[in-house]
């Protein structure tokens, strides 16, 4: 793995190489103005990673999320992407999905993950789309 990549976790034994920088078609749900990150991991295990906002100016103020790769946590996790909502020519061997992380709220509880709308990732080029599932996919899934 080199410098300009993270390994993410996958299913069962597989991991996949990640860029760094990562750019989205579109903004992320609820962060307008926001298309380029860099993705920086935060564990040993290709499991949690910080996804931070790659300002465009002097005047952009930074925004920082956490994500996961929802298999480590969510092992039956596979959703069904619709290619459509993709800006590239994807396919399964140069995917990687991750999925934004709520903080716990206090003693209401620990933290959840978004599944509804996983952060779908282009491995090749680093294009990636927050892609809205359908189905019953929780949008705050229990962490532990």
């Amino acid at each position: 793995m080199s410098t300009s990549t993270v390994r993410v976790a996958g299913s069962g034994d597989l991991s996949v190489d990640v860029p760094v920088l990562l750019e989205l078609s579109t903004p992320l749900l609820g962060l307008p103005g926001h298309v380029r990150y860099s993705l920086e991991a935060l564990d040993e295990h290709g499991v949690l990673f910080a996804l931070r906002s790659v300002p465009a100016d002097a005047s952009d103020a930074p925004v920082r999320l956490f994500v996961v790769s929802p298999v480590a946590h969510f092992p039956d996790y596979e959703p069904t992407i619709d290619s459509d909502a993709l800006t590239w020519d994807a396919d399964a061997e140069h995917t990687a999905v991750l999925a934004v992380v709520h903080p716990g709220q206090g003693a209401q509880g620990g933290p959840t993950v978004n599944l509804l709308a996983p952060i779908v990732v282009d491995t090749r080029s680093g294009h990636a789309a927050q892609v809205v599932l359908d189905g019953d996919w929780p949008l705050r899934a229990p962490v532990g």
